[in-house]
């Protein structure tokens, strides 16, 4: 007898789904029995419009594997969109079960070269289409919560180790990232009053947005079909689960993942201290600092740092 589909019956919206992380994420949901709705705008890396948008093949390519999906092309960075893309889960399949955000795009600069409009670009892409799903989700499970009909939602957000650790050339990026976990983890504390989970990612594959940063080191598998390490296949099986209502208690956390590996990420935690009970001067509390240096553990590298 086989095992039961782990998501039957539940409705996921995956936004950013037409290629890479995305669409593998759908892919994957639909094949442990979700209905999936499949957002993409449809633009390049930039943001620019792209002619072929991917949201609709990737429907079909659910629909074709016998799943069910629906495609849908709203800016999801705007309100109207962001409703809309709720409205469209309720609409076709009368729920919503999780919001999977996954949308983002890149505008790389050092930060003297980085302009306002690169900055306000790259934190509505990312930051702000994270924040307005997750705020009409949200108001609909607050609202089924209310009516006694508490749900087993989730979200699961897409941060990066750029928004854990930084990354060179990448300072409107990483903040977006490093946003999206604080937004995380007020949505956790928040929502679990109305039955909603709340926890990150922070994946490392080979997509469109990767495979100019890392070409040297995310090969892909060799004649011999060896493990592809860098496949975005191999960050859906986490997001599938903590997108199913499996793992009860399991919310605002950050999973670092990679290949095959999965590492719980901790945060920042009180490290050495020091309290004196009154003021400082200045010149003790640069001594008390420096001594509290030697004790703390040393900081992660920034991404593309030398040395």
């Amino acid at each position: 007898m086989s095992a039961p589909l782990l998501c039957a019956g539940r409705v996921v919206v995956v936004t950013g789904a037409g290629r890479g992380l995305g669409r593998a994420h759908a892919l994957a949901f639909a094949a442990e029995g979700a209905r999936v709705v499949v957002n993409d705008l449809g633009v390049g890396l930039d943001g620019t419009p792209d002619p072929d948008s991917p949201a609709g093949r990737v429907a079909e390519e659910i629909r074709a594997a016998g799943g069910e999906a629906v495609a849908h092309g709203g800016d999801i960075a705007t309100t109207e969109g962001a409703a809309s893309l709720v409205r469209t889960a309720l609409e076709t399949y009368g729920r919503l079960d999780t919001l999977v955000n996954n949308a983002g795009f890149l505008r790389d600069r050092m930060l003297v070269n980085l302009d306002e409009d690169d900055w306000d670009a790259v934190m509505r892409v990312n930051l702000k289409g994270h924040f307005l799903p997750l705020r009409h989700a949200a108001a609909h499970w607050r609202a089924e919560a209310k009516a006694g009909r508490v749900p087993r939602a989730r979200v699961v957000n897409t941060s990066s180790g750029a928004g854990l650790l930084g990354s060179v050339g990448q300072g409107n990026y990483s903040a977006a990232k490093a946003g999206i976990v604080g937004l995380t983890l007020v949505a956790a504390a928040e929502l679990g009053r109305y039955g909603v989970q709340v926890n990150a990612i922070a994946p490392t594959a080979r997509t469109r947005m990767t495979e100019r940063a890392f070409a040297q080191t995310m090969a892909a598998p060799d004649a011999a079909g060896s493990f592809d390490a860098m496949a975005p296949e191999n960050v859906s099986p986490l997001v599938v689960w903590l997108g199913s209502a499996a793992g009860p208690g399991v919310t605002g956390r950050v999973f670092e993942t990679e290949g095959g590996r999965i590492t719980v990420m901790e945060g920042w935690r009180p490290g050495p201290t020091a309290d004196r009970g009154g003021r400082w001067t200045p010149a003790e509390a640069g001594d008390a600092a420096l001594k509290l240096l030697a004790e703390a553990a040393a900081p992660g590298g920034v991404y593309g740092a030398e040395g």
